[in-house]
């Protein structure tokens, strides 16, 4: 489904590029996370890790990350030995999340649809998906 600009006016046509083809299998939270064989989400029958709130609060969200190795940082430039997350929402409540890539670029599964490739977090902030709210880094894991 083409994306739609009017709700993401910072993503601009050309300026951004799809990387798969439309799937329900998994979901902007747990792609962020490098998770693309399921969808995670607080409401009742999806995936949530057990503990957590089921509710959309970015507190929440933050401590989802946690889990998976992800602390607060202050930069979303590229770090080297690092991946990055961007969590976007409005009113304490989270909407969206994007990876960065090794590239310095970054990745969002757009809803059900596709994934995107998009220069810079701030690419899709102002729109439905609220503000970037904070970034988060984890050490990338070397293979052994």
């Amino acid at each position: 489904m083409p994306i739609n600009h009017d709700l993401l006016p910072n993503l601009k046509t050309g300026a951004y590029r799809v990387m798969s083809p439309e799937t329900t299998q998994y979901n902007c939270i747990a792609w962020a996370a490098g998770i693309s064989d399921e969808w995670w989400d607080p409401a009742t029958g999806y995936p949530w890790p057990a503990g957590l709130s089921r509710d959309a609060s970015v507190e929440t969200l933050v401590k989802l990350y946690e889990r998976r190795g992800f602390v607060v940082c202050d930069i979303p430039e590229l770090e080297p030995g690092y991946e990055k997350i961007a969590i976007y929402g409005a009113s304490g409540e989270w909407e969206h999340a994007a990876r960065q890539m090794a590239s310095g670029k970054w990745t969002s599964k757009m809803g059900p649809d596709e994934d995107i490739e998009h220069d810079s977090p701030n690419d899709l902030a102002g729109g439905a998906f609220g503000l970037v709210i904070l970034i988060m880094k984890r050490p990338i894991a070397t293979p052994v």
